[in-house]
């Protein structure tokens, strides 16, 4: 009954409609294993569908509420044979769950080396003992040298093959097969058969066959698998570095500033949004917030991976888990636990690593059907040495069985996809690039054209003032000062941009005594005493600018640049020219998109004369001006059904249905903002020489999945054949089963060595 009523307030705490809960899955080898949990899992009523990762070894669970609840999918992962960890949705709970699991990956590590000692040292005994010839020949001779053997291996079959014995039964149990049951199967063929020519000799000798025995064999391919997992479990260890190192930057605790103007040092977990938090030279940014007083320059390259520090200032935005420079400063949180960027950060991380690639999809299709192929030709193998092989046939059937069964193991398939997309994401992460789903690395490598969008993508995002040309003997910095006087006041963009380039220069300015705006042509004021008109050419062709030089306004025009013009007592001014300046870094990006071989389009709300300029400033093949958010993705449609893939970058608000419509959509995230971000891959830091560098990165990790994964074909299928004895009429030489379990171990170990090159690829 308690039970019952505990299941019952589960559920009630369940929320309603589909829910998607991520579990720790221990015990998995192979890409059958993998298949074997999905299948447990999905066999569960009220699950919808379930994704299980090898390298990450995470199960991500979509279901029912009303109909599972979290232990019946536990139960499901363990009557399969493996070990299953709820993991928390309570982000506060994140780093005692990090813990608990490393501790647990800890202790299965050392369980696991201390199997592996002890196996390889009684199979070395037992390999001196098989091979006692070659140093004492009387040995062969030994009465005792069966039962020595007998019990050097058996140990190891009993105890250090014990996890492989578990794991095979429990698929079996469910109708499956995995890569422990190759091993199983395998191991006891070879030491059954020793223990009866040891216990019961005379039915070989009966039969006219020779009682051989096969106890080293059985024992040294145990002590070589094991071998083999402990090398690649702590290989696969380091593919998680990125997400330990995301998740060791946030802060644990904060000074927060309370009524009364008292500091309370307080855990990062009772923060609250609102809340004033202080601070000092070289601490870490507690959580995302808006600075109100104190300027520091902030070391921001865990986000955006740029190393040189930004400033800042009252009214920027700060992020949790920057780092502050030399100076101090107060800001107000706006975000805290799960809605932070550093929290976003590591749930894209988390949900790109846990996610399969189209690619990885056709793998696990082959795994679910290699292990049962795999048994009829090793079975096939072992009638046809049998019957047609050379004496003494058993023997040969025996080994040649057994090696194809141990060579083919499939542990290097089911890691060749997952541990280069969790390295290769994980690099990204470090760059600034978030790549939301494997599917989008796929994509991204097979992209030729990039189109832009132009404002806030490849410029500022906001106009500045990019040429002034004094007209009067005030001097150039009383004019600017008497205009941006006049514009304080005032909240249209051009006028922002005017008194920010008065105050780039440090000129005080004053109020206006009086101020009158004129929609759609400008601005006339009175500043201390001087008569001020700031706008078109129309609103101040009657205030001194009766001759305008229509050759400055008609070059400014065509480089898409905005003319203002100022009138002071009536008598021109000055002209100044505005516009949306590109971004640093944005030719850069579109040289290295060239240089790639990609072509480049920019595609834009502006006027075509604008975006053409802005085109050929930047070095972009094509300019398309006059384009409506909307329209967006028709053009991208339109190149698709040319034949074209394309990828669609955008700011991830207004350009949505056209990175949705892209082959790939790059998001630039600004600030704080990527939860608003659509797209399959997110630039943090908004540079758009992301763009290049996520492109190179999918073409290296795709290029590296694929290397894995003819790796792991070429051992899993190049040598069946060898371990069948092909070669045995032309050379008189068989795979010996030993180092069909050194290859298969070696196999495991290339691919996940092979995908940590990811680390330290060039993307630049």
């Amino acid at each position: 009954m308690a039970a019952t009523e505990t299941l019952q307030e589960e559920r009630a705490a369940e929320p309603l409609g589909p829910a998607k809960r991520d579990l720790v899955v221990t015990g998995m080898t192979c890409a059958s294993c993998v298949m074997s949990v999905e299948s447990a899992l999905s066999s569960v009523r009220g699950v919808e569908s379930a994704d299980v990762n090898l390298a990450t070894e995470r199960a991500s669970v979509r279901y029912d509420p009303a109909q599972v609840d979290m232990p019946a999918l536990v139960r499901a992962v363990e009557r399969a044979g493996y070990g299953a960890l709820p993991v928390s949705e309570d982000e506060r709970e994140r780093g005692a769950e990090e813990e608990r699991e490393r501790e647990l990956r800890l202790s299965q590590l050392a369980v696991l080396r201390r199997r592996l000692v002890v196996s390889l040292a009684l199979g070395a005994a037992t390999m001196v003992l098989a091979m006692g010839e070659l140093v004492w020949p009387q040995l062969m001779e030994q009465a005792w040298r069966p039962y020595a053997m007998f019990l050097l291996a058996t140990p190891v079959q009993v105890w250090g093959a014990a996890p492989f014995y578990r794991i095979a039964w429990s698929a079996a149990r469910h109708r499956t097969t995995n890569m422990n049951t190759l091993i199983v199967v395998g191991t006891t063929a070879a030491y059954g058969f020793s223990v009866v020519a040891t216990f019961l000799p005379d039915l070989f000798l009966r039969a006219g066959l020779e009682p051989h025995l096969y106890y080293e064999v059985a024992a040294v391919i145990v002590g070589l698998v094991l071998l083999g997992r402990y090398l690649e479990a702590r290989a696969r260890a380091r593919t998680g570095d990125a997400i330990r190192a995301l998740l060791a930057l946030g802060a644990k605790t904060a000074r927060v500033r309370r009524s009364g103007g008292v500091e309370e040092e307080i855990p990062i977990d009772q923060l609250a949004v609102g809340d004033v938090v202080i601070v000092r030279p070289g601490e870490t940014v507690a959580t995302d917030g808006v600075i109100l007083a104190g300027r520091s320059s902030i070391d921001e390259s865990m986000m955006t991976g740029e190393s040189v520090p930004v400033e800042k200032g009252p009214g920027d935005d700060v992020a949790g888990g920057t780092l502050n420079g030399t100076g101090t400063f107060r800001f107000r949180a706006t975000k805290v636990g799960k809605e932070t960027l550093l929290a976003q950060i590591v749930r894209m991380v988390e949900e790109a690593q846990a996610s399969k690639a189209p690619i990885q999809r056709l793998v696990d299709q082959v795994a679910a059907v290699f292990v049962p192929v795999v048994f009829v030709i090793a079975t096939i193998t072992f009638v046809v040495w049998l019957f047609l092989g050379p004496q003494p046939s058993l023997t040969y059937a025996i080994t040649a069985f057994i090696a194809v069964l141990i060579i083919a193991c499939p542990c290097a398939l089911g890691l060749a996809t997952p541990t280069a997309i969790m390295v290769g994401t994980g690099r990204g992460a470090s760059r600034g690039i978030l790549i939301r789903h494997a599917q989008a690395l796929e994509q991204a490598q097979a992209v030729r054209v990039v189109a832009f969008d132009k404002t806030g993508t490849l410029t500022v995002g906001r106009p500045r003032v990019t040429d002034f040309l004094g007209c009067a003997d005030f001097g150039d910095d009383e004019i600017l000062r008497l205009a941006a006087s006049a514009e304080r006041v005032s909240e249209h963009p051009l006028a922002a941009a005017v008194v920010e380039a008065a105050q780039e220069r440090g000129l005080p300015l004053t109020e206006p005594s009086s101020f009158d705006y004129t929609p759609g042509e400008g601005i006339h004021a009175v500043v201390e005493g001087h008569d001020v008109r700031v706008g078109n050419l129309a609103f101040v062709v009657d205030h001194g600018w009766q001759e305008a030089p229509r050759d400055v306004l008609d070059r400014h025009a065509g480089e898409g640049k905005t003319p203002l013009l100022v009138a002071i007592d009536g008598k021109p001014g000055a002209i100044m020219a505005l516009a949306d300046v590109p971004k640093s870094a944005a030719a850069e990006a579109v040289a290295q998109l060239k240089a790639m071989g990609l072509r480049t389009l920019l595609v834009s709300g502006d006027t075509q004369r604008t975006a053409q300029a802005v085109a050929e400033q930047l070095g972009i093949d094509e300019a398309m001006g006059q384009v409506r958010p909307g329209e967006k993705a028709d053009i991208v449609r339109r190149l698709q059904g040319e034949g074209r893939v394309v990828a669609m970058v955008g700011d991830g608000v207004n350009d949505a249905p056209a990175l949705a419509q892209a082959d790939l959509g790059i998001a630039m995230g600004g600030g704080t903002d990527v939860a608003i971000a659509s797209g399959g891959i997110v630039l943090v830091g908004g540079d758009p020489r992301g763009v290049p560098r996520s492109l190179r990165l999918s073409r290296k990790t795709l290029a590296t999945i694929k290397q894995n994964l003819f790796w792991a074909f070429f051992y899993n299928v190049a040598l069946i054949p060898l371990a069948a004895g092909v070669l045995y009429p032309f050379t008189g030489w068989l795979l010996s089963p030993v180092f069909a379990a050194g290859a298969m171990a070696i196999s495991s170990v290339t691919v996940v060595t092979n995908s940590l090159r990811l680390r330290t690829a060039k993307i630049e």
